[in-house]
């Protein structure tokens, strides 16, 4: 029997021996890596606001009168604007053109605002979007522009750029699924046609741009406060304010009017920083945010931080060997090295505070502040709610929601959805499609049900 014993202790410790000896051989794994932290410039968050609801960043469009015909009078005023902007949707800014026409041009809640069981939320992505082919294509909507400009010299050369971008982006930014973003590729293709010094309209593409649009959810803005990076894979680095001042690369024609809007930026960032997520408004068991805040501090705070007045984010990039997630947008900043080179050596790299993109092969852990609000789910928006992305077993690979009357499920925390059989129509989100990948992140598959649904009732506290 001792001999027995001796022979046992003899194989473990051989055995561990040699599991020593194959981590050596492999290397180390994948570890997390802290984003350091880069100044900012200070501004005044009022007067960030005033710019992001009325100033001219974008600064060609199309005539007021152009738009009335299509979208007629905004009867809701939901930001409270008063003149001509109090006319027009909240994601819309009524500005002068050089030759003092009035034109509308789009502001940046097209994207970073959404209304929400009927309140306007600015900084909560915008979901809803349809950037799929539209029923009319974009041929025939510049087409009837064109004609109702060349009835006025004034409109049309207030609106020519405008006209000309518009022609240029065409179809080549169209999402496959309503409620995704194309962001990146909008931004790929800008930049393929602008000169990166000068930042004027070149009719040419200079850059290769991506054979794909990878889509994208839209994040909200009051988590910036706490990011030292910006962007869903952490490359956006050094001054903020320039990457906030990418609207401009749809109608810029030069570094003047750049520097101009980039005055603003400081401004702008302050307003950003200056948001807070809306409360959860319905009732909480409180004995279950208890116990789902002891679980979410044991298993989840490693990556996303702590919260509350001892609160602390820790500003990590999470390997894609470790996160799992759909991998396309973190490659595509490797695979089309030229777009990153364009910006690192443009105007936007320069000056006292430049920005700068250091592309990285995963992606960042975000703060959670809002995380209840912010449905769907992981960077490409393919999970409905929280309760599917805490396990991995209940995420549909096909499913559908109401864009037009979304329902919002405050128990699972996401958008009530309906599964799908199918592919189907582009209402129908396909998580088979390349970038709309609905894997990985699987951390919450280890845990119990009981400590998932207190994790998801802490959650709404963010």
């Amino acid at each position: 029997m001792h001999k027995l014993k001796t022979f046992r202790y003899f194989a473990i410790a051989l055995f561990c021996l040699v599991l020593l000896a194959w981590k050596q051989s492999i290397g180390p794994g994948p570890e997390r890596i802290s984003i350091p932290a880069s100044v900012q410039r200070q501004g005044n968050a009022d007067a960030g606001v005033r710019y992001i609801i009325t100033g001219d960043y974008v600064n060609s469009g199309i005539p007021l009168g152009f738009y009335r015909l299509g979208f007629g009078k905004d009867k809701n005023n939901w930001l409270g604007r008063d003149s001509l902007n109090a006319t027009v949707r909240y994601d819309f800014n009524v500005v002068k053109a050089p030759n003092g026409r009035d034109i509308v041009v789009p502001n940046c809640l097209q994207c970073h605002a959404q209304v929400f069981e009927g309140q306007l939320i600015i900084g909560l992505g915008n979901v809803n979007g349809d950037f799929t082919r539209p029923k009319v294509s974009p041929k025939l909507m510049t087409g009837a522009l064109e004609t109702f400009l060349s009835l006025d010299k004034g409109n049309r050369d207030a609106s020519s750029h405008f006209l000309t971008v518009a022609k240029t982006i065409g179809e080549k930014t169209l999402t496959d699924v309503v409620g995704v973003n194309p962001a990146d590729r909008l931004t790929a293709v800008l930049i393929a046609h602008r000169n990166k010094q000068t930042l004027a309209w070149q009719d040419s593409a200079s850059v290769e741009l991506p054979s794909t649009v990878i889509p994208s959810d839209v994040p909200a803005w009051w988590m910036l406060k706490k990011k030292n990076a910006m962007f869903y894979n952490g490359f956006g680095r050094g001054d903020f304010g320039r990457f906030l001042m990418g609207a401009i690369l749809l109608t810029i024609n030069d570094t003047i009017h750049a520097h101009e809007v980039d005055g603003h930026m400081p401004d702008v960032l302050a307003y950003l920083n200056s948001l807070n997520p809306p409360k959860f408004p319905k009732p909480l068991n409180h004995t279950l945010v208890d116990q789902g805040k002891v679980v979410f501090e044991t298993h989840c705070s490693k990556c996303h931080g702590f919260y509350g007045d001892n609160g602390n984010y820790p500003n990590y990039l999470i390997p894609q060997e470790i996160i799992g997630t759909d991998s396309l947008l973190n490659k595509s900043n490797y695979q089309f090295s030229d777009m990153i080179s364009w910006f690192n050596t443009s105007w936007f790299a320069q000056g006292d505070h430049p920005a700068k993109l250091e592309p990285f092969n995963g992606y960042i852990a975000p703060p959670l502040d809002g995380v209840w609000i912010t449905a769907p789910y992981l960077h490409n928006g393919s999970i409905p709610n929280l309760e599917a992305l805490l396990d991995s077993r209940l995420r549909p690979n096909y499913w559908s929601r109401d864009i037009q009357k979304p329902v919002y499920d405050y128990q699972k925390l996401g958008w009530s959805y309906r599964e799908e059989k199918g592919p189907g129509d582009k209402n129908t989100y396909n998580t088979n499609l390349p970038g709309y990948g609905n894997y990985g992140h699987n951390f919450g598959d280890k845990l119990s049900k009981e400590e998932r649904t207190a994790i998801l009732e802490y959650l709404k506290t963010l």
